[in-house]
């Protein structure tokens, strides 16, 4: 059974090596980054955060999702800062795990967690349509969107092809069920690519190898000092919430997929924390669990931890021994890879069952996501975040106004329910509506909630009342 469960395993890494290779580099260098330091946050994913009590089976490395946020910090404090920023995250991500939070990031909204990932697959479509044709992309969300009206006047027709060919290969090779479990999509869509161009001796970009020591290095002390900026707090803080969300809901999908021990949250943020401290320190890209790679984990069969530590060997391995084939691969053939992969993170499917049962949700989730497609990653979801809890404030202030005529004795209209601010219009409305020229006892008791500027609006209708007719009385008890 023991040499069965190693066999498994064995192969399980294999395949995930497989996966995570091209998504490896393709993150770096849709992040603005040498492909290297992809390979380097793959690598810490495998052997550290793999090694480490958590998730059994779920499989850590760069993520598409943190790519924009990754490109952004880059372009504003250099690449010698992203060490500290990715360290000073992981840092952040220790304690959230030490103090038990890791299970409260379940409570965000999924309406706000869907925009997120909308609006972080919008903004990376746009870009990598760019990087399709061989043309450099503008710098902002709105820059990309607008040049996209210009775009096919400038596009190279030969990356065009190489990008298009490789989408269509990510499309297609999955259907041939029998190939997609030998060999992974990306890893075909890519490879092919690589050797068509080569044999045509195509002129596309290709990506640049600098070496793993070259690009490898410690973060200076005095970009530390960088700590006490107000924006590279927000960036910290970003990385460190949105990293640790996305691990902590790919867990829980993870979870779904296998009948074996159930994730412990608050190891596995730790677990994060420990392997983002590590690539900070080694200037490399942040990293997340990644719910690609931990799904081809579980479905190549994978059984204990052992197998996500090996595809960190693996990938070890391939970056010490073959470095240079990295040099081979189209950047065209990249931005098909990630213009799929962005495609991936929009949830159409979701939105159309949201549409029908919860149109709210759908609006928190339009709006995030459009906020960061047009502002950025941390100012989008504090944007959605706010409609959240907005939403559910409107939703959970439901107000009830009954009457009962007792006859020569007066009315008694009880007010039931939660009675805030966002429902005061109603109420006030409800009350003005009531006879005039009859005795009313307001009863409060049946609220669960009464907010001041409820309760204050209540005693001066009341007292306006009682002024005009002398006939208005309030109980605050049942």
């Amino acid at each position: 059974m023991r040499c069965g469960v190693r066999k498994a395993d064995l192969f399980a890494s294999l395949v995930v090596f497989l996966v995570a290779l091209p998504l490896c580099v393709g993150v770096a260098v849709a992040s603005g980054v040498p492909a290297e330091l992809g390979l380097v946050t793959g690598i810490v994913g495998g052997l550290v955060a793999g090694a480490l009590p958590g998730s059994s089976l779920q499989v850590s490395g760069p993520a598409a999702g943190l790519t924009v946020l990754v490109y952004e910090a880059v372009r504003t404090y250099g690449l010698e800062a992203l060490g500290v920023l990715v360290c000073a995250a992981g840092l952040v991500q220790l304690a959230l795990g030490a103090l038990r939070l890791g299970r409260w990031f379940r409570a965000v909204s999924v309406a706000v967690v869907q925009g997120m990932l909308a609006g972080i697959g919008l903004v990376l479509i746009a870009g990598q349509v760019y990087a399709l044709g061989d043309v450099a992309a503008p710098g902002d969300g709105l820059g990309k969107l607008a040049g996209l009206v210009s775009l096919p006047g400038r596009m190279d027709p030969v990356a065009l092809s190489v990008g298009g060919a490789t989408m269509a290969v990510l499309l297609l090779w999955p259907r041939w069920r029998r190939g997609a479990r030998l060999v992974p999509a990306p890893l075909v869509a890519v490879g092919l690519a690589a050797a068509v161009t080569g044999v045509f001796d195509l002129e596309v970009r290709r990506v640049e190898v600098q070496g793993l020591l070259d690009v490898v290095q410690v973060p200076p002390v005095a970009e530390f000092g960088r700590l006490t900026e107000v924006g590279v707090i927000g960036t910290v803080v970003a990385f460190a919430l949105i990293a640790s969300a996305e691990s902590l809901f790919s867990a829980a999908a993870v979870d779904r997929l296998h009948t074996g021990p159930r994730t412990d949250y608050d190891r596995e943020l730790m677990a994060q924390g420990a392997g983002n401290t590590l690539c900070g320190l080694l200037g490399a890209l942040p990293m997340t669990a990644v719910i690609v790679r931990s799904a081809a984990n579980v479905r190549a069969g994978a059984r204990t931890k052992a197998s996500r530590v090996l595809h960190g060997v693996w990938l070890l391995l391939f970056t010490a021994v073959l470095p240079g084939a990295l040099g081979v691969i189209p950047v065209a053939a990249l931005a098909g890879l990630l213009v799929h992969a962005g495609c991936k993170l929009v949830p159409v499917r979701e939105v159309r069952g949201l549409w029908r049962e919860h149109r709210g949700e759908v609006v928190v989730l339009g709006v995030t996501a459009v906020a960061i497609t047009v502002g950025n990653l941390l100012e989008g979801v504090l944007v959605g975040l706010a409609l959240a809890v907005a939403k559910t404030a409107w939703e959970t202030s439901h107000v009830h106004v009954e009457t009962e005529d007792l006859g020569a004795a007066g009315l008694v209209v009880r007010v039931l329910g939660h009675a805030t601010f966002l429902r005061l219009p109603k109420l006030l409305d409800a009350l003005e509506a009531l006879p005039r020229d009859r005795e009313i006892r307001l009863e409060l008791g049946g609220l669960r909630h009464l907010d001041h500027a409820c309760a204050a609006a209540l005693e001066g209708w009341a007292a306006a009342r009682q002024e005009r007719q002398g006939v208005a009385t309030i109980n605050r008890t049942s």
